[in-house]
């Protein structure tokens, strides 16, 4: 059953505009293993479309302030298809709404990263 569902856009040129003014930002957004790719330094591309990843999941959690940005780990299978970890405070309310898998696209165009989120499980 679906639970909840999400999705969010980022424009890359704003999103580097803020990294670029609030130099912590990206520290309080990511999990270290997230700012890395392949081996290297994550494109802006990829942080701007993981982050579009954690505001679509937030929406499909309905917004729940217990929700954290360091409780959302957004990463990629040996395959490059994206994927949702929960950690902590976030994982323990994700469970307690029911939620048992999250599905997640990102896609990319131009100067703009878009996500989306499925939650899917049974009603607690």
């Amino acid at each position: 059953m679906i639970l909840g569902v999400g999705v969010d856009t980022v424009s890359l040129s704003r999103f580097e505009g803020k990294l670029t003014e609030t130099p912590r930002l990206k520290d309080r957004l990511f999990l270290d293993i997230e700012t890395i790719d392949d081996g290297k330094d994550a494109s802006l591309q990829t942080l701007a479309g993981r982050f579009a990843a954690k505001e679509a999941l937030i929406k499909a959690l309905s917004g729940d302030p217990a929700i954290e940005w360091h409780g959302i780990e957004v990463g990629k299978e040996s395959s490059g298809k994206p994927v949702i970890w929960l950690h902590g405070n976030t994982a323990q309310l994700a469970l307690r709404l029911g939620v048992r898998k999250l599905h997640v696209s990102i896609s990319h165009d131009g100067d703009t990263a878009v996500a989306f989120v499925v939650a899917e499980g049974e009603l607690a």
